[in-house]
């Protein structure tokens, strides 16, 4: 089995750590994957995404032209990969940015006010470990846990002191979801 991710928001939202967070989680749990980021110019404040494949055995090709799974911290990003997921695919939206509504009803998709989620923790910059948890809980590839000790062994050693806060974060994503019915 393969399974497809994109992750993308602006620069500086991080969409780029969390596809690491979530390829070492594969790497650390067996699986074959690949992790390739794309960012403007400008790297905070640009446009920013990374493609993350996650398979059971060798992965072919590291595109990704039809993802089974997104993550849209953004509404640009909403725009450029809402019609590109595969049919019945997964779709994590960043409420707390992206006011419209979806033009697709064949896709599972959660509204997760992520930057509120995330304020609430005393740290606006983990929206995207919210929205990680969203995804694992929503798109079952790997366990809650694989993702948690991710975190653990891979946070930079700069940031180790936001370690408490990035798991919360995570675990507040994947409650949000187990709270809602998937649309």
């Amino acid at each position: 089995m393969q399974t497809e991710i994109v992750i993308a928001g602006f620069g500086g939202q991080g969409a780029l750590f969390a596809g690491q967070i979530l390829a070492y989680a594969a790497m650390d749990a067996g699986k074959e994957v690949t992790w390739i980021p794309s960012y403007g110019p400008e790297m905070r404040g640009g446009t920013a995404n990374c493609t993350v494949i996650i398979a059971d055995e060798e992965i072919g090709s590291p595109l990704v032209r039809h993802p089974r799974g997104v993550i849209a911290m953004n509404l640009p990003s909403l725009d450029k990969y809402e019609d590109l997921i595969i049919q019945n695919g997964t779709l994590i939206i960043n409420s707390s940015l992206v006011n419209r509504p979806l033009n697709r009803n064949d896709l599972h998709s959660v509204a997760i006010p992520a930057n509120d989620i995330a304020e609430s923790l005393g740290e606006k910059r983990m929206s995207n470990i919210v929205m990680l948890g969203a995804l694992i809980a929503s798109l079952p590839v790997l366990k809650l846990m694989d993702i948690e000790q991710s975190i653990i062994n891979h946070l930079p050693e700069r940031h180790q002191k936001l370690l408490p806060s990035n798991i919360e974060a995570l675990k507040l994503g994947a409650q949000f979801v187990e709270q809602i019915e998937i649309v």
